[in-house]
């Protein structure tokens, strides 16, 4: 698998994944808690007026008892000659604006992974989707804390391989009143509305924002901008932020980790299961045939399709020759003539729930760096030195592979069986320990060499029931996305995802959820997790560049083992090598396959005697098995 599109797969893991894919894998079609029928907007609630540089804001109560302030404008609407340009600032109103509805989501296609329910292939949202929600603990206007009295702000990046996902789909409700933080989630453009470069578009740009394509990333830039300037407002305090996500929102926090744009916006920084992988310009823009460098979703394979789109039996060629005598503004005037749902409609697949292909994240040489990640965590000038904090699931891509109809039978249609348990076990660890090695040990180990301030977790909680003899502590584990619950203290999944949380594993989740909270938090206070807010935990310390010396907090509740520092670290060679040469894997026939698919999460070349199956599995993603 090339190393763009084997980085691109990864990335497109969500957090909001888990309800879907258990419904599906369990044959019952259920709804999700936050996806359900309209219901009326709450009250908007007495003290919850506020004034922030907009003008002033009304808020509601939460389900946890604390005030949440939703919908709220960081940026101008993105339509229009917006489209495809940095993020502007919000224009001001001069009445009290009720803050009660989360508002649109940004465009994307119908997917129970991002929250958005519809029909298959169908494009939800509106491209006025640049709002952010504010939780903080209840209190009235008079005690909002002031000065050195102001607390700490988590800002959160939704997961959904920057292609589906909303901020609606969270509640950090729970975290802002338990802890008396202020919990800031926002939505950013996705997609090709988020990520996209062409020639035709910088011809017209004033800046070089403008003609970076990394307009997703603007989004968060000018986010965190708001968080300066109006955090306060809130009583939280603007020189104490820390930036966290999960998968792709977790990625997008390595990104803000190298961005000079993003310098002195945030203090501290949580990635959840990501990557730090940044396509490269070439990628970003040539057709997918151009040797060593043209994507599938590329800005000229979107042109191309979209021209065949708008001429019916036009031919491939017929279509390039078209855009080849078009001018830039008459290709960039095509293309902002162009709808959401006609953009969006050249990446469909079938049954894709969303999670579309296309390059992300450019090394453009302004908005990111011109040169890969994880090559600039050394030099402490190359990069926004913070405290950081990283770490993957034990079990991560169970969650994909359970859902796959490879591992997984469906007994009677409804009941699952794993069809190969030992290959699915051996299988499912070694990518785990692929993505540990790429998007915690790996980055972890470069960014200690120039900061001090580097700490790891393992998530390990498995403690899922045994439904109609389907043992999900065994086809599930501790998944991908599983410990967002935890950190959130919010476990309410909807009814397909609740399915995972009995009155049986209540105690160990409460138990283990509220010191993670405590540990998040206590790293947004001071910068490190320490021994928790209250000093009651067991001490994480840093990851250590000795051989032997601690590395990463094992997360787990008592009756698994408990909390406990590990010295285990892995690379992705390594673990390349541990399964190439492993001997359950020798003995069988799809063992290059299985290479193949573990290896597609790194950098790394598939073992000579799998090239070619490897090239032939290039750009196969889990959603499609």
């Amino acid at each position: 698998m090339s190393d763009h599109r084997s980085r691109r797969v990864c990335a497109v893991r969500s957090g909001g994944s888990i309800a879907f894919l258990l419904a599906l894998a369990l044959g019952w079609v259920v709804g999700l808690a936050g996806c359900a029928e309209r219901v009326a907007p709450p009250e908007p609630a007495p003290g919850s007026l506020r004034e922030i540089a907009q003008g002033p804001i009304v808020g509601s109560v939460g389900a946890y008892g604390s005030h949440v302030w939703r919908g709220l404008p960081y940026a101008a609407p993105p339509v229009g000659p917006l489209r495809w340009r940095a993020p502007a600032p919000p224009e001001g109103w001069s009445t009290t604006r009720e803050a009660l509805e989360s508002g649109a989501f940004c465009p994307q296609f119908a997917s129970r992974f991002g929250g958005v329910p519809g029909e298959e292939g169908e494009v939800l949202g509106d491209e006025d989707c640049l709002t952010l929600d504010v939780y903080a603990a209840q209190r009235a206007p008079d005690e909002v804390p002031r000065g050195d009295d102001r607390v700490p702000v988590l800002f959160w990046i939704h997961g959904g391989g920057n292609v589906i996902g909303h901020k609606g789909f969270y509640d950090g409700g729970n975290l802002a009143q338990t802890h008396d933080v202020v919990v800031v989630a926002i939505n950013y453009r996705i997609g090709p509305l988020g990520w996209f470069r062409h020639a035709a578009l910088r011809e017209g740009a004033t800046s070089d924002e403008d003609r970076s394509g990394n307009y997703g990333t603007l989004d968060m830039i000018r986010a965190l901008e708001w968080v300066q300037q109006n955090i306060g407002a809130f009583g939280g305090d603007p020189g104490n932020v820390t930036i966290f996500g999960e998968s792709a929102g977790a990625r997008d926090v390595f990104s803000l980790l190298v961005s000079p744009r993003a310098r002195g916006l945030f203090h501290r920084a949580i990635a959840q299961s990501g990557g730090t992988y940044l396509s490269e310009s070439l990628e970003a823009e040539a057709e997918a045939f151009v040797e060593d460098g043209g994507a599938p979703g590329s800005s000229s394979e979107a042109l191309v399709a979209l021209v065949r789109a708008d001429e019916p039996g036009a031919t491939r060629s017929a279509a390039r020759a078209r855009v080849e005598s078009m001018s830039n503004a008459e290709i960039e005037a095509f293309l902002r003539s162009r709808t959401p749902a006609q953009l969006l409609s050249i990446y469909a697949t079938e049954e894709s729930e969303g999670l579309i292909d296309l390059p992300q994240l450019f090394r453009d040489g302004v908005v990111l760096p011109d040169e890969p990640a994880i090559d600039r965590f050394a030099d402490p000038a190359k990069w926004n030195v913070v405290p950081v904090m990283v770490g993957t699931n034990r079990d991560e891509n169970k969650l994909f592979m359970y859902a796959s109809p490879r591992w997984v039978t469906q007994r009677l249609g409804f009941l699952p069986r794993l069809r190969d348990r030992d290959a699915f076990e051996v299988e499912a660890r070694y990518r785990a320990l692929m993505w540990k090695a790429s998007g915690s040990d790996e980055p972890a180990t470069a960014m200690r060499t120039s900061s001090d301030a580097v700490y790891s977790y393992r998530f390990d909680w498995d403690e899922e029931p045994t439904i109609l003899g389907a043992d999900l502590a065994v086809m599930l584990g501790a998944s991908h996305g599983f410990e967002i619950p935890f950190v959130f203290g919010h476990f309410d999944l909807g009814e397909a995802g609740n399915i995972v949380f009995t009155d049986d594993n209540l105690p160990g989740r409460e138990e283990l959820a509220g010191t993670m909270m405590s540990y998040w938090v206590r790293f947004a206070t001071a910068g490190d997790p320490g021994r928790g807010v209250d000093g009651s935990l067991p001490e994480w310390s840093a990851w250590s560049l000795e051989p032997r010396g601690d590395k990463f907090m094992i997360l787990e509740t008592t009756a698994g083992g408990g909390l406990r520092m590990s010295a285990e670290s892995v690379t992705s060679e390594a673990v390349v090598a541990a399964a190439t040469r492993d001997p359950f894997l020798a003995e069988r026939e799809d063992r290059c396959e299985i290479l193949t698919r573990i290896v597609g999460w790194s950098d790394q070349p598939v073992p000579p005697e799998c090239e070619e199956i490897g090239s032939l599995a290039a750009g196969g993603s889990e959603a499609g098995d």
